[in-house]
């Protein structure tokens, strides 16, 4: 399926777990079934004017008040900096957006989603130290402790009841 409307690009925003596009519709375009028919589905975004700039994102909601319909999108994480650029750039415009619906389906979205979101797994230990365990990802380069490390290691080591013989103070 595949619907072509006019929209106002209201908004784009990134956090550190997603990405949303959003997009009011007035008018004609509003009342068009195919809109209700795709959301929850994993669409393809593309603006007439963009050449070969298209998001693969999922049609979260689409919700209707008296003046306006709004589309929220949130978009896949793998999509390249460079295309989400040249959405961004349209931000607060009115477009032609076109929105296509995609071969993939749900579940491969959003695992698509998790392994994106995927970062390095560790433990935070009482004293707000974190030990990362660098077996899980063998690109990930250690790195030897500077001078300053080592005394401050050695200065935690000490506040926490540690002994220093080289230490003259009474306590």
């Amino acid at each position: 399926m595949n619907v072509t409307i006019k929209a106002h690009f209201n908004k784009q925003t990134k956090d550190s777990k997603k990405e949303l596009v959003q997009f009011y519709v007035k008018g004609e375009d509003e009342r068009r079934p195919e809109l209700n028919q795709m959301t929850r589905e994993v669409v393809v975004l593309s603006i007439k004017g963009l050449d070969n700039v298209e998001l693969t994102a999922e049609f979260k909601k689409s919700a209707k008040d008296a003046k306006k319909t709004v589309l929220e999108f949130e978009v896949k994480g793998d999509s390249s900096a460079a295309q989400t650029f040249e959405f961004y750039k349209l931000a607060g415009t009115d477009v032609e957006l076109n929105i296509t619906e995609s071969q993939m389906d749900i579940d491969e979205f959003q695992e698509g989603q998790k392994a994106y979101r995927e970062g390095l797994k560790g433990t935070i230990a009482k004293d707000g130290t974190v030990d990362v365990n660098r077996e899980d990802d063998p690109n990930q380069a250690e790195l030897p402790l500077g001078d300053e490390e080592v005394a401050a290691a050695e200065i935690a080591a000490s506040a926490a009841g540690g002994d220093n013989p080289d230490d003259d103070l009474p306590f």
